[in-house]
Order: structure tokens, then sequence, then C-alpha cells
């Protein structure tokens, strides 16, 4: 489904399923990389059709390479994107590509201009950007081709797409939680504007319809160790048995403001994080959580990136990177209500 266009003009994406063929081919017919004749029109006859314009400044970086690809990301202190980052790093040097990041400190206004700046120096962008509006961020794709998205969902967004399954990862785990007795639950969200809050909130709405004899509910938190700590009185007085933190950062808050308090996780309310970054074993307990493999998520990314660089066929324009449950301490058998 092609996204909302406003003023903009057709995108190679849009030529691409006029014309039968794949962004790439499109891309190297408008770059004068040779490709079969009778492709080459197709492509040529699709782009009159549809009055596509190429962007001109993407053109001339693609026919002289710099050698760099660019990564946004919100938020460099989140241990959760270091993975994705090196994954990206290693996959694009075998191509004999550097990596360049720019972060915007979780302010989403930054991130089109930031995404732009970044295009300019480099031959794509990788970009991670949860919380800028849907609208706003199609409305920049144009400007960054050849872009990759990692982590939407969105069908409005028409450009290759890397995510990891979030839905179904917290589904899984509340799933695990239900398995182990546990029928009273609490989300402590993170950020309302992000994209992955809103699909693990559709995850534990699939479950409350599944299982009506579950309660779910949900409180604002945020996505840091500060706002995990800031959770614990809400925590305890919501009567749930099982938080699910948005992430481990928050659990691991959580975790601190709890021992302080004497409770005891499990045996007195089990605790489970989301991203199964490296630390997360190492807490006391060790945190049950949801593995996101960020490394191999980065190096799929870099394989759609270098697809589109390159002019090859992309084999997928939408990835679904599966999320895995790993049970660990912090979670414990109840006997259910």
């Amino acid at each position: 489904m092609p996204g909302k266009k406003g003023s903009r003009g057709p995108t190679i994406y849009e030529v691409a399923r006029h014309a039968g063929v794949s962004p790439a081919t499109v891309s190297r017919v408008m770059n004068g990389i040779a490709v079969d004749p009778t492709l080459a029109e197709r492509v040529r006859e699709s782009a009159a059709a549809l009055n596509f314009v190429p962007n001109q400044t993407a053109v001339n970086l693609s026919r002289q390479r710099t050698l760099t690809v660019g990564v946004v990301v919100p938020d460099l202190d989140n241990p959760a994107f270091h993975g994705m980052l090196h994954g990206i790093e290693r996959a694009a040097s075998r191509e004999g590509y550097r990596v360049l990041i720019a972060s915007s400190s979780e302010d989403a206004s930054r991130e089109p201009e930031l995404a732009r700046q970044t295009r300019r120096g480099t031959d794509a962008v990788i970009l991670c950007a949860p919380r800028m509006p849907l609208e706003i961020l199609t409305a920049t794709l144009d400007d960054l081709d050849p872009v990759i998205i990692i982590n939407r969902y969105e069908q409005e967004i028409t450009v290759p797409v890397v995510a990891a399954d979030y839905r179904r990862g917290i589904g899984r785990l509340a799933e695990h939680l239900l398995n182990v007795g546990h029928r009273r639950l609490l989300f402590l969200q993170g950020n309302p504007l992000s994209a992955s809050n809103e699909q693990r909130r559709q995850g534990l709405d699939d479950l409350a319809r599944r299982h009506p004899e579950v309660e779910v509910s949900f409180a604002a938190c945020g996505v840091g160790f500060d706002d995990g700590y800031g959770a614990a009185a809400e925590a305890l007085s919501s009567g749930a048995t099982a938080v699910l933190a948005f992430n481990d950062l928050v659990a691991m808050g959580l975790l601190s403001a709890l021992s302080e308090r004497g409770v005891s996780v499990p045996n007195d309310i089990s605790v489970t994080g989301f991203d199964n970054i490296p630390f997360s074993r190492f807490t006391a307990p060790p945190l049950t959580t949801v593995d996101v493999p960020a490394a191999e998520l980065g190096a799929m990314a870099w394989d759609r990136a270098w697809e589109l660089i390159s002019g090859t066929e992309s084999r997928a324009a939408f990835t679904l990177v599966p999320a895995q449950v790993i049970v660990r301490g912090s979670a414990a058998q109840v006997d259910p209500p």
C-alpha cells in the first residue's frame, strides 16, 4: 500500500511496483547501469507514466560512492542498540564500508534533519526512529533514498524494513507467565509515541483476547533505569503478581528499588524484561526476558542496504526477526487465585 504522499512525487518503490520489477532494477536504470533492455524500457515507461523524477543527490552519490553507510538511532546509551550497531559494522566491513553513527538523544523532532544530514555524506542510511511520527517519517523517506528502516511495522512505509517481532515476543513472554500460574499482569510502558511500545501493547491485547481470565493492566513508565526504579510503588500497589517491563533497563531499575524495600523477587512478585541485553543475566536474580537478536537484525539491515547500493536484486522488502523468551530466575511459579 503506498504511503501518504501529499504533494510529493512518486518513489522508486512505486515505479518498481508499476513496472513489475524490483526497486534495485529501477535504481540501476536511473543510474545508467546496464540491465535487460526489455526491463529497462518497462521502467522508463512506468517512470514517465508516474511523472517520476529521480532524486539527483542520491543519483550523484550512487555514481561516486563514499564507502560509508549512515545509521541513525535514538539513544546510544541504551545497550539494546549496541548489538545492532555491531552487526551492521561487521557486515558492512566485508564490503569495505565504514559506518557513520548519529544519535538523536531521544529527541524525535531532530531525527528527520539528522537523517538527511547523515545521508548527504553516505551511500545509504539505516534509520531506527521508533518515535518519529509516521506522517513525518513517510515524508522524509524520499530525501534519504536509499534507506532501510529498522523496527517499524506500518504498511505506509514503502522502503525495505527489518524488524524484530516485538508483538509476538511479548505475547510469548506473557504466555510463559500464564503457564506458571500468573493471572494479574502489569506492563510498565515505554514512550507512548514509540512504535515498539505500541507493538508490545498489541501483543498483550492479543493475549487478553485469547485469555479473558487474565487481567492485564498498563502503567506509564519510560525506558531507563530511573523510570523502572520510580515504578516500584505502582508495581506493588497494582496487585499484579508479575510485571512486564518495557525493556531490561526498566526491569533492572525496578529490581533495585524492590530490593531496597525488602521485596523478594520472584517470591513476592515476578519481574521480566525485554531485549536480553548482556547485563540481564547478571542481575539478582537473573532476569527473565525476551531475546531480540540485535546483531542479526543489524546484519540483515546492512544486507538490504547493500542490495540497494550495489543494484543487486533485493531478497525481501520486509524481514521480521523472531524474538524468543529467555527463562531465568526473576519469574516464578505462583498459585493462580
